[in-house]
């Protein structure tokens, strides 16, 4: 595609959320419900993962509870997506940086209205709070997220950020909080739910492999060691670290001691099976396993040798093995005996589609299950990550917060609960 082309794409492209409010009205459309289970995947387009045979529990699972077959992620990359689910904004992080801990001087990216980028690289993230301007999202990223080494044309063709038409604009007004902070101030309980965090927990650990974490000396510890630490755990792939309200626990029922791992006391496992969960639980498996792959993780967690947003080049036993742990993570909610009790839903999403470029766009699985209504059930409205926060914050009964406040952000009710239509 011509670099014309692009630029007429992006002077027609639609502009969205420009003005909203911090917080607002609780969203109406979906009924209350008790918990809420959302396991965050990685890096994989919707056309990469439906109908791929390596995949056939997510294949399954789409067909038998309800599947979104128009839903985008928002922007890259990954930590960017993961704000936008949990705070409805990108709160001025457009980049996967490491949380700059305890941090108590530096200026945010929302006071500064700057935007925390890969490209250039920017420091790590000052922890988020206060209120001030996010960062945009342009329909075609034509920089940050898709380098090139010709300096004459930075980044043709450009990277799709949601659907190659749609824009947002870096908005005034943003707060930054996230549902959590909502859910605590109603006297609600959260967890973040993080396969291969350390046994001494997310303060300060940017990088674990289960044990040894970025601060590790691992030859010290195993001389002669030759194996670097595989990034299993990333803090990118926690959203909750990078506030300032969780960082420093300002909020005792709201603190970096609400993020768990997968095993041990208060992890995930125990609290299915014990049937004490949090109202809320973001569940995010480990680097190797919810597709994203590493590079020194061993064949089934090598990375893509391909990705061109079709199923052709991808690793197929990175995709099983995610598939495989979806699979157990969904059969373990379904045995607790908490899913048998009240309204309870469980939502599957892939965080964004990795780095495809034009004319990629970055639309990504969604499923939902419920334990009540109707199943089998696909819906073709428009929906996005704000959907999703706009959707649990009404059946939490939580005000809307940042875009998810925006008139054009949808609550998913056909896929939560067809009878609220």
């Amino acid at each position: 595609m011509k670099r014309k082309t692009l630029l007429t794409l992006l002077s027609v492209a639609t502009l969205t959320g420009s003005i909203f409010a911090a917080e607002g009205a609780v969203p109406q459309g979906v009924q209350h419900l008790n918990h809420v289970f959302v396991i965050v995947m990685e890096n994989h387009g919707y056309s990469q993962l439906i109908g791929n045979r390596n995949a056939p529990f997510t294949n399954q699972y789409a067909k038998q509870a309800n599947s979104a077959l128009n839903y985008f992620a928002i922007g890259h990359p990954s930590l960017t997506n993961y704000l936008e689910i949990v705070g409805g904004s990108n709160f001025g992080v457009r980049s996967d940086n490491n949380p700059d801990w305890h941090n108590a001087t530096c200026m945010t990216n929302l006071s500064t209205a700057t935007v925390n980028t890969d490209f250039p690289s920017s420091p790590s993230v000052c922890p988020i709070a206060g209120r001030g301007t996010d960062g945009e999202t342009p329909a075609i990223d034509l920089t940050n997220e898709c380098p090139s080494p010709d300096t004459t044309d930075p980044c043709p063709p450009g990277l799709i950020d949601i659907d190659g038409v749609t824009s947002i604009k870096a908005t005034p007004n943003t707060i930054g909080k996230t549902i959590a902070d909502q859910l605590a101030e109603h006297h609600r309980t959260w967890k973040s739910y993080q396969e291969s965090l350390p046994p001494q927990g997310a303060d300060g650990v940017n990088f674990s492999d289960g044990f040894f974490t970025d601060a590790s000396n691992i030859p010290s510890v195993i001389p002669g060691e030759a194996q670097t630490l595989i990034k299993l755990y990333a803090a990118k792939h926690n959203p909750f670290v990078y506030f300032q309200s969780v960082q420093e626990g300002e909020d005792s029922n709201s603190s970096l001691k609400n993020v768990k791992g997968f095993m041990g006391e208060g992890g995930l496992f125990e609290d299915l099976g014990t049937g004490r969960v949090p109202n809320f639980s973001l569940i995010a498996p480990n680097q190797c396993t919810d597709q994203h792959g590493r590079g020194n993780g061993g064949p089934q967690c090598d990375f893509d040798p391909n990705d061109t947003g079709i199923q052709s080049g991808l690793n197929p036993a990175l995709i099983y093995l995610g598939d495989l742990t979806l699979r157990n993570i969904v059969m373990a909610i379904h045995n607790s005996t908490v899913w048998k009790q009240g309204r309870n839903a469980i939502v599957v999403v892939w965080d964004e589609n990795d780095y495809s470029f034009v004319p990629n766009v970055n639309q990504v699985p969604a499923i939902v299950e419920t334990n009540f209504g109707p199943q089998h059930h696909s819906s073709a409205k428009r929906y996005t990550h704000f959907s999703l926060l706009k959707t649990l914050e009404g059946a939490f009964e939580l005000p809307c917060l940042n875009h998810a406040c925006d008139e054009s952000v949808k609550v998913m009710s056909d896929l939560f609960d067809s009878n609220s239509n």
